[in-house]
């Protein structure tokens, strides 16, 4: 692996030519798309000055999750995306990436195949069982993978990929796809219907992501919000305490055991501040149940 690197991660791109190639075989995957990255950023000077797309037709303010643990391919792949005006985190490994779209979901995932703790296919079968119980609108993934026989793509696909780029690919290539799906997950949004969970005084709008009780405006945090939400999808249903860890920490949680009892008194106290009776019930020895008091 290169190991001449800013203080981003990123390898020597930029910094010197084809210095951090010498002494090593020529990759197509990463010498063909530094390339067309390198030409990208120079002709392409004054783009930054110019107002980006919006993500409807596939342009800029999106939010990218690259998952990739090789520091090269994540660097040229990364600084090509932000030249394009898409802001771009990076995870390396398996357990980062679910922990990124847990805490903070981006609009469109690039997730390799072969990763360190929890792998690519993994990762993708995780989010998509996720949104299927949560009834969430499908988050994007692009599968990038060295593996290109066709079990491995069909594999990638049936886990709930939407698309797969198999190494060594063109950056251009890489940019088209993003965008396609972009535009596609923007039309699919758009043409659904808005989703308010309701139960007694209580409402929740996922898309806007606000909470009123009665005509009270109520503030959540992000992990308050998306507990919130899953009580009111499973409304007079008791969720017991490992459900409610895995489904809005992850199974890969490993804190403080009293993280659920904390969360679950500041979620109360918020929804309860004017004197509203309690709607989240303790089920001794189980868990909890979103159910009018008896």
């Amino acid at each position: 692996m290169p190991t001449n690197r800013n203080a981003d991660g990123e390898s020597a791109l930029g910094r010197g030519g084809d210095e951090w190639m010498k002494g090593r075989p020529r990759d197509p995957v990463r010498y063909d798309t530094v390339r067309v990255t390198e030409q990208r950023m120079a002709a392409n000077a004054s783009a930054r000055a110019t107002p980006n797309r919006s993500t409807a037709d596939g342009g800029a303010h999106a939010r990218i999750l690259l998952v990739e643990d090789e520091p090269g391919i994540a660097g040229f792949v990364r600084r090509g995306l932000l030249f394009e005006g898409f802001a771009v985190e990076v995870a390396t490994d398996g357990r980062a990436a679910l922990a990124a779209i847990r805490d903070d979901a981006p609009d469109l995932v690039i997730l390799d195949l072969m990763l360190p703790e929890v792998d690519g296919l993994e990762v993708a079968r995780r989010v998509r069982a996720a949104e299927a119980a949560e009834r969430r609108a499908a988050l994007p993934i692009l599968m990038l993978t060295a593996r290109d026989a066709v079990p491995d793509r069909v594999a990638g696909l049936e886990v709930g990929a939407d698309d797969y780029l198999v190494k060594p690919f063109a950056f251009d290539e890489l940019l088209v796809r993003v965008r396609a799906l972009l535009r596609r997950a923007s039309s699919s949004r758009s043409a659904a219907p808005v989703e308010i969970l309701r139960f007694a005084d209580l409402a929740l709008d996922p898309g806007s992501r606000t909470v009123n009780r009665g005509n009270r405006a109520v503030q959540l945090t992000t992990r308050e919000f998306d507990l919130l939400a899953l009580f009111l999808r499973h409304p007079n249903q008791v969720l017991t305490r490992s459900l409610l860890m895995d489904r809005v920490w992850g199974e890969d949680f490993y804190g403080d055991s009293n993280v659920l009892e904390v969360f679950v008194a500041n979620l109360r106290r918020a929804l309860e501040a004017a004197g509203e009776p309690r709607l989240i019930q303790t089920v001794r020895g189980v868990g909890y149940v979103l159910r009018l008091p008896r």
